[in-house]
């Protein structure tokens, strides 16, 4: 007696291609779930501030910074613009761009977005800082930060420029950038990594600049972590996710007796 081929039924169909869509979530959210590491460093993009654009120390102020020198905090889309740019203790002080005469490819924000710094390497110097707590002694940490080079509108001549960052006593520089007169050298991503020798150290980043024809290098979106600790888990949001879709997998091993039934 020949047997009966059976086929499966739009329930059995139902339930295997969700146990697949549930070890196919399971898969993407165990191998690609996104990490998150907490920086060390607090209002690391100057998004938070008392008053808005303007001269650090002067007429406004990044909340967790303290800072020296002539230093300022522009808003997206404002630093060359003729009556918008940042205002200081001299009035405003554009930087050299599209709008305000230099198709030099300024861009209005950083790759990180909003705010950002830009200190003047040559005139009335001195460093942004601030104080980093919870340090592991001999650990290394890694200190990262977009960057680029440009030039105070209203002058003229080419400059080179850099980035000195420091943590405590150890200071690394940034590649020195030369840049031509109105120019802008374009937002470049730099990683520096310190050692910490105590629990408690200043991260500090000074602007430098060769010719005192206003050189303003600019600074974002800086962040911090130590290296010696283990990877980040995934998001506390994709959790629910994940066990819903081991749920479906484990399902599997019920489900055989059932779709022989």
């Amino acid at each position: 007696m020949k047997g009966t081929i059976r086929k499966p039924s739009a329930r059995a169909k139902s339930l295997r291609k969700a146990i697949a869509m549930g070890f196919a979530a399971a898969a993407v959210l165990v191998f690609a779930a996104p990490a998150r590491a907490t920086s060390l460093v607090t209002n690391g993009s100057f998004e938070e501030t008392t008053n808005g654009p303007g001269q650090l120390g002067y007429n406004t102020n990044a909340t967790g910074w303290t800072t020296t020198g002539y230093n300022f905090l522009y808003a997206s889309g404002t630093a060359d613009s003729l009556t918008n740019a940042a205002q200081g203790q001299y009035g405003v002080n554009p930087l050299w761009g599209p709008n305000d005469g230099s198709a030099n490819g300024f861009t209005a924000s950083s790759p990180d977005g909003g705010n950002f710094i830009a200190g003047d390497g040559d005139f009335d110097t001195g460093p942004i800082s601030q104080t980093i707590n919870g340090l592991t002694a001999g650990d290394q940490y890694a200190v990262s930060f977009y960057w680029a080079a440009s030039q105070q509108e209203g002058y003229t001549g080419d400059t080179q420029q850099y980035w000195a960052v420091s943590l405590g006593s150890q200071t690394f520089d940034t590649p020195t950038y030369d840049l031509a007169s109105e120019g802008f050298s374009g937002w470049m991503y730099q990683t520096e990594t310190f050692t910490a020798t105590s629990t408690s150290e200043v991260l500090s980043f000074l602007a430098v600049g060769n010719v005192p024809v206003p050189p303003f290098a600019l600074l974002d979106g800086v962040t911090m972590n130590d290296e010696n600790q283990p990877s980040p888990v995934p998001e506390p949001g994709s959790l629910p996710l994940l066990f819903t879709g081991l749920m479906g997998g484990l399902a599997v091993l019920r489900s055989k007796k059932w779709l022989r039934r």
